[in-house]
């Protein structure tokens, strides 16, 4: 049966869809993007700054699925600007420092909130 995740230590969803959902012990998460749970804003800042937190929040919807980043198998990752792809790797890769998943990254027009960067996961429990 499905379950859905939801935490505080995220940002709460800005549409109709959950920060996550589990089903057959898979996670799969919405996109994360640069929101300071708190208050749901937007953080200022370079691309360095905004994957920082965008990789935040993602770990905190994992963990409010029960896993972490060593279950992550897939991302998705969606750049403003492919210019920013050797500063985004920089962060991305901290948070996957051995085993890293499969991933694709793709450079689109525009992300909600005309943010920098959006992470999206799917990871096993």
């Amino acid at each position: 049966m499905k379950e859905i995740i939801q935490t505080e230590n995220a940002p709460a969803a800005i549409g109709p869809y959950s920060q996550a959902t589990t089903i057959n012990g898979m996670v799969f998460t919405s996109g994360q993007i640069p929101l300071v749970a708190a208050s749901g804003d937007v953080l200022d800042g370079d691309i360095t700054v905004q994957t920082e937190l965008v990789m935040n929040n993602l770990m905190a919807v994992l963990e409010a699925a029960g896993c972490d980043a060593t279950k992550v198998m897939k991302t998705t990752c969606f750049l403003k600007d492919m210019g920013d792809f050797a500063a985004f790797n920089a962060v991305y890769a901290i948070y996957f420092p051995e085993n890293p998943p499969a991933r694709s990254c793709v450079a689109v027009k525009t992300l909600p909130k005309d943010v920098l960067v959006e992470v999206e996961a799917v990871a096993v429990k």
